[in-house]
């Protein structure tokens, strides 16, 4: 997946995803404010969350409910201090749970990683549009 989008398109976008997606972990890569929070909220949207979704900023995971009994997993490691944290608070356990987990600033965490995790690129286009590319790794 490789295309570019305005915020109108942004539920086609998370639909898109999680098609095309081949594995349930999502690094989602971008300077900050480019996007990534609004993008994975409508993906928890399009995969049935109903309750309010935020970014876990300070609690380094969010977990939702889908109205089909599936769990998301929302992990933000952008102020994470190094990866022996993120080993602390299990989250192996997560990313082998065979569960959906969306995870913003993926390169604080990069040793614990499965290899084979979808890369989510966004870049923000001088029209104010959105690029987005998916890639396995």
């Amino acid at each position: 997946m490789n295309r570019d989008y305005s915020l109108n398109e942004l539920q086609e976008v998370a639909e898109e995803v999680i098609t095309t997606a081949t594995n349930k972990i999502l690094l989602f890569n971008g300077e900050m404010g480019v996007g990534k929070t609004t993008l994975i909220k409508e993906i928890c949207k399009v995969l049935g969350i109903d309750d309010v979704t935020h970014s876990p900023t300070f609690s380094l995971v969010n977990e939702y409910h889908t109205n089909n009994g599936e769990i998301v997993y929302h992990f933000d490691f952008y102020r994470i201090d190094n990866e022996e944290e993120a080993y602390d608070m299990g989250v192996e356990d997560y990313l082998y749970s065979n569960n959906w987990c969306l995870i913003e600033w993926p390169g604080n965490v990069k040793n614990l990683l499965p290899l084979e995790a979808v890369d989510v690129n966004i870049t923000l286009l001088e029209n104010g549009q959105r690029n987005i590319q998916l890639k396995t790794n």
